[in-house]
């Protein structure tokens, strides 16, 4: 006997086992089906009942946080195992029962079975009462209600549990009838020591023959059940292992009370050792799981709650805030589009030590005082002359700015090539070193009203050039185009003699000249 326990002990080892080698990491779980794991698409409406499929397309529209329940699939399982009664006398290890259930999840965590068990308990005393042992052998059949609470489907680093342990609480009904052997009489025990041997000798004399039955009892006899009949509440673990997508198994022990103390047909009194029966079903047994792979997914207890969380997570793209213009502060909070090297504050505005409009990048004067303000685009502020500074002598600012570059221009043409820029350089140069000196700028030729308006033409550009690149005040220039003795194409620039002044703009003399 010893050894077949032993045997039996080994091969369930080397099942559970090999529940282990089974597993294989599984894909992602919300891309595509796994063959072991039969992971699904949380966005495939197929796994969505009517009632749920609002819900579904709601959240993915995203007008809903959550994802709907999807269908899963229904649960059909057989066992057998060890039916004993904790009664009032020894039970019998050969007492056996079997049975079989059909399981419903409610959602990961808690699921409704509904189970059927078939059970024969015997037991036997080692005492003799009047020339007779006490035995029995009680036939019951149980159906419950039961609800399974997982403890261990919450997985937080796989997609599926390989194993799950449950509790269980349920309500049921149950009928049972007690039979016994009225002549088995053997000497009872006198010590400790003989009660083993006695229970041996009486349980070898019975020889699977019970001819009487009791009849002795408060509860309601049943003639469909040809035994009594009354209500039952169970409590018990179990732990499944799983095999596949399609199969698990489980092994159970549960308790079940009958609510009487004549489950083995004799009461407390007869023995002065108990008030209220008991039985105990272990068990082991082999789970289904029902149901088309494409429209239903497997029972929910088997599933991570947080699966679809985690496949969101891994998906979600590394988060840069979006910085335009380069300047540190992000578009959302930027107030301006800074230049390229510009300093900016909090707020992403240039800054503007001085106040003086200019930012500090762009500033030629970084500190303007206040009463030199306002600056030109420089930031160079022109500050009050001095009393009695007087102006300055037109031969003093001819001393001063010295020969000024000519600026040429290509034939027939208005534009400034580079050299022509770098020369007005020089000349912008001299006029910020000099802030009281003028200058005449000159343009040649009006023979025609072709030549008159070039000549207009090129002094504008000039004087145009040095105000909006150079930063120089219009009041700086003497504007003087279509004068005779010069080049075309060329315009001289001089420091203006003394009381010398003119305008520094003129009205173009032909200004449609051009567009014939």
């Amino acid at each position: 006997m010893t050894s077949k326990k032993y045997t039996l002990l080994a091969g369930l080892g080397c099942l559970i086992a090999s529940t282990g080698f089974s597993q294989v990491s599984p894909t992602h779980p919300y891309t595509a089906p796994h063959p072991l794991y039969g992971t699904y698409s949380v966005t495939d409406s197929n796994y969505y009942s009517g009632k749920r499929l609002q819900q579904h397309n709601d959240f993915m529209v995203g007008t809903s946080d959550y994802p709907a329940k999807p269908r899963d699939m229904w649960e059909l399982g057989i066992k057998g195992g060890s039916f004993l009664i904790l009664g009032d006398m020894p039970a019998n290890p050969a007492s056996f029962g079997f049975g079989g259930h059909i399981r419903k999840s409610l959602g990961h965590v808690m699921s409704l079975r509904l189970e059927y068990v078939y059970g024969v308990a015997k037991g036997e005393s080692y005492n003799n009462v009047g020339g007779w042992n006490p035995n029995y052998k009680t036939t019951a059949q149980e159906l419950s209600l039961q609800a399974l609470f997982n403890i261990h489907n919450i997985r937080f680093y796989k997609d599926h549990t390989s194993m799950t342990l449950y509790g269980i609480a349920g309500l049921g009904v149950n009928t049972w009838r007690v039979k016994y052997n009225s002549t088995v009489n053997v000497p009872g025990a006198t010590s400790y020591d003989q009660q083993k041997d006695v229970v041996k000798q009486v349980r070898d004399a019975i020889g699977g023959n019970y001819d009487a039955s009791y009849y002795t009892t408060n509860a309601r006899w049943s003639k469909m059940f040809a035994g009594r009949y009354g209500p039952t509440a169970t409590a018990g673990l179990g732990i499944a292992f799983r095999l596949s997508d399609r199969v698990n198994l489980a092994i159970e022990d549960r308790l079940i009370v009958p609510f009487t103390d004549m489950y083995d047909g004799y009461s407390a009194a007869s023995f002065g050792n108990k008030n209220q029966d008991f039985a105990n079903y272990a068990s082991i047994g082999l789970n289904f799981n029902l149901g088309n792979k494409s429209k239903r997914v497997e029972p929910l207890y088997w599933l991570n709650p947080l699966n679809y969380a985690y496949g969101e997570l891994r998906r979600v793209p590394e988060i840069i805030l979006p910085d335009s213009d380069g300047d540190g502060v992000t578009d959302q909070f930027d107030q301006e589009q800074t230049p390229a090297g510009c300093p900016v504050d909090t707020h992403g505005v240039s800054r503007d030590t001085d106040g003086d409009g200019v930012p500090d990048c762009k500033d030629k004067e970084l500190v303007t005082p206040t009463y030199c303000q306002p600056v030109n685009a420089d930031g160079v502020g022109k500050c009050p002359c001095p009393e009695g500074c007087g102006v300055q002598p037109a031969t003093e600012c001819a001393t001063l700015l010295g020969a000024l570059p000519s600026v040429h221009f290509a034939n027939n043409s208005n534009t400034l090539s580079a050299d022509a820029q770098s020369s007005l350089a020089t000349v912008a140069s001299k006029l910020r070193a000099n802030p009281n000196c003028k200058v005449v700028v000159v343009g040649y030729c009006a023979a025609t009203k072709k030549q008159q308006q070039l000549s207009w033409d090129h002094v504008n550009k000039v004087i145009t050039h040095l105000q909006e690149k150079e930063g120089i005040s219009g009041d700086r220039f003497i504007f003087s185009s279509g004068q005779e003795g010069g080049d075309c194409n060329t315009v001289d620039i001089r420091a203006a003699a003394p009381g010398e002044d003119g305008p520094n703009t003129v009205a173009p003399p032909h200004p449609n000249l051009r567009k014939k």
